[in-house]
């Protein structure tokens, strides 16, 4: 027996073989539930939290406000002095002797800090 002939025979063979008479396609129902799977898995691990994520951020930068302390992309620790948010435009004072002010985009904003935690005269829990 050649190889070809061999071949042909396993590949027949193979394809006669979906499953139990009784039912036809079996063979691709196997095949769809792990794909659905990784599907599910892969919306609930990596897509839903990142949409949560950008959602909280485009809070966080909506409820920007004057004399907010903030952190910018660059790591520069400032007080917001002005918002345009129609300009996608933010003024932050980074230097009080000085009266250093730069003006950035919204979204260099990466962190909004809290008073509570900025405030060294409250007690601590």
């Amino acid at each position: 027996m050649s190889v070809g002939s061999l071949l042909t025979t396993s590949l027949v063979l193979f394809a006669a073989d979906n499953g139990p008479p009784g039912q036809p396609g079996s063979g691709l129902l196997s095949l769809l539930f792990p794909f659905l799977a990784i599907g599910f898995l892969f919306y609930f691990l990596l897509i839903r939290p990142q949409r949560q994520e950008q959602g909280r951020r485009q809070a966080m930068l909506a409820a920007v406000k004057r004399n907010d302390r903030v952190i910018t992309a660059g790591g520069i620790y400032g007080v917001v002095t002005n918002v345009h948010a129609e300009a996608d435009e933010v003024t932050v004072k980074v230097d009080e002797a000085t009266n250093t002010k730069l003006r950035l985009t919204l979204s260099s904003i990466t962190r909004v800090l809290s008073d509570e935690a900025s405030d060294p005269k409250s007690p601590s829990k």
